[in-house]
C-alpha cells in the first residue's frame, strides 16, 4: 500500500452501519487495526451502537463472514481486519491472493461495499508500523469505508430513483398492445 494517502471526504456517518470482521490470528496487531478503525468511525459520527464486531479464526476465514454480513442487509459497509506476516512458506500469498478475490466478489454479489483491512508483511516490523505506528492503516481502512458506505447509500438512493422512473414507464404502457 502507498504513503500516499487519499484526502478523506468530511462525512457524516451518523445514519451510516458497519459490521467489522476481525481475525483472532495475531489478534494483538488486528486488536490495534480494530481500535484504529473504531476511533475513526467514532470521529466520522457513526454510534457505537451502528460498528458490530465479529470475530472469525484467522483471516482465510474473513470473506465467509464478510459476504454474510453483507448479505444481511442491515450494514452499508463491512471491514474485513487480519494481519498476514509472511513465514518460511509461500501461505501468506495463498492468504492474501484468495482472500482479496473472495472480498471483492463478494462485494459484488451482495452490492456492499467490502473494505480489505488485510495487512500483509514480510515481517512482524512492518506489521507493527502498519497496525501499531506511524502507518496508520487502521484510520485508513475506516476512511474508506466510510466514503464507500457514503456511496452506497447516496448511489443506491440514484438507482431506486432510475428504477422507479422506469417503472413509471413501463406502467403507462400496454406492453401487448398492437403499434
Amino acid at each position: 500500500m502507498s504513503q500516499d494517502k487519499p484526502i478523506p471526504d468530511a462525512i457524516d456517518g451518523t445514519e451510516l452501519h458497519f459490521a467489522v470482521i476481525a481475525a483472532g490470528y495475531n489478534g494483538e496487531l488486528v486488536d490495534a487495526l480494530l481500535r484504529r478503525v473504531n476511533r475513526t468511525l467514532r470521529n466520522g459520527n457513526v454510534p457505537e451502537a451502528n460498528i458490530v464486531v465479529v470475530r472469525v479464526p484467522g483471516s482465510g476465514e474473513i470473506p465467509y463472514a464478510a459476504y454474510m454480513s453483507a448479505m444481511s442487509g442491515d450494514y452499508d459497509c463491512v471491514i474485513g481486519l487480519g494481519v498476514v506476516i509472511a513465514g518460511d512458506t509461500p501461505h501468506h500469498e495463498v492468504i492474501a491472493h484468495s482472500t482479496a478475490h473472495a472480498l471483492q466478489d463478494a462485494a459484488l454479489r451482495a452490492e456492499v461495499p467490502i473494505i480489505n483491512g488485510i495487512v500483509v508483511t514480510n515481517d512482524r516490523a512492518q506489521a507493527e508500523l502498519r497496525c501499531k505506528g506511524a502507518l496508520d492503516r487502521g484510520c485508513e481502512f475506516a476512511q474508506a469505508a466510510l466514503t464507500m458506505a457514503y456511496h452506497r447509500v447516496t448511489l443506491g438512493a440514484r438507482l431506486d430513483e432510475v428504477d422507479a422512473e422506469e417503472r413509471s414507464k413501463r406502467d403507462g404502457k400496454d406492453p401487448f398492445a398492437q403499434n
